[in-house]
């Protein structure tokens, strides 16, 4: 089953776990093609360390991509999928391009 809209638009799920076994969904839904917003905030640091490190193992054998977004938030998503992040640093042009 595809998530994905044929007008371009992706699907992302936020996802909250409260327990180490909840880390199995995020990287079934990056396999289906949908890109996840793992909020690690409710958990214990020893268990949002691991809950990470599986997502992340899990996301990598995918040809997946990750991001960390925030102290307890990581942005995984399917390889079909570009992350473009935009910061201070990141808006001087590019040298080959002339774009930033």
């Amino acid at each position: 089953m595809s998530f994905s809209h044929s007008d371009g638009w992706h699907d992302v799920i936020v996802m909250t776990p409260q327990r180490f076994e909840e880390g199995l969904e995020a990287v079934l839904a990056v396999r289906d093609q949908r890109t996840v917003l793992l909020n690690l905030s409710r958990m214990d640091p020893d268990q949002a360390q691991r809950t990470a490190d599986f997502v992340s193992g899990g996301v990598h054998a995918l040809d997946g991509h990750q991001q960390r977004v925030g102290e307890n938030v990581l942005l995984f998503a399917p390889a079909s999928i570009r992350l473009d992040w935009l910061s201070r640093a990141d808006q001087s042009p590019d040298p080959d391009t002339g774009h930033p």
